[in-house]
């Protein structure tokens, strides 16, 4: 068997929903964020994982609590992208005072910049490289940074990959070569 990454989103938020950016603020997941998270319980029933990791953030350790992982063990190198002085506002918020503002082209005041955040996610890479099968429950600009780092590409490659709450992506190989099996499912 070839190494396969397994990604999931965290459920929805009232800030996911919403638009705002939300790193270290740790928000419980809404109703309906609660009910999709439980829904893919079943989407991954049958699937065996030889480790099996989460941020440590609320939101995606009740994803994985609901999806049937509740002994996920946290790691802080999939906490997401930390937003600094950004930490709750839209994007549209944040460009009436940076014109063209976006995570993967602009650095956020306080918050990490692509570098850091490329660092903590090599360091997952390179632990779920040492099993045959993982699965990870994260957040979205993570995820999708991870996934370019997967790829072999910059940080902000990730910006190519729209990833939705509580959705299922997969990353593997075609012989050598890291691929994307699946992805925002």
């Amino acid at each position: 068997m070839t190494p396969e990454l397994w990604l999931v989103r965290h459920g929805e938020t009232a800030w996911s929903s919403a638009g705002r950016h939300t790193s270290t603020t740790d928000l419980p997941l809404t109703d309906e964020g609660e009910q999709v998270a439980k829904s893919l319980a079943g989407r991954l029933a049958g699937q065996e994982f030889d480790l099996v990791l989460t941020s440590p953030r609320l939101r995606a350790r009740r994803t994985a609590e609901l999806a049937g992982f509740p002994d996920a063990a946290p790691s802080e190198d999939l906490a997401e992208w930390a937003y600094g002085d950004y930490e709750g506002l839209t994007t549209v918020q944040i460009r009436e005072t940076d014109p063209g503002w976006t995570v993967w082209s602009h650095p956020s005041p306080g918050g990490e910049t692509a570098g850091q955040v490329g660092e903590r996610l090599d360091r997952v890479i390179a632990r779920v490289r040492g099993v045959d099968r993982a699965l990870v429950f994260g957040h979205g600009h993570a995820l999708r940074a991870l996934t370019a780092r997967w790829l072999g590409l910059p940080v902000s490659g990730g910006a190519h990959f729209r990833l939705d709450t509580a959705t299922i992506s997969v990353l593997g190989w075609e012989r050598e070569t890291p691929v994307i099996l699946r992805w925002n499912a």
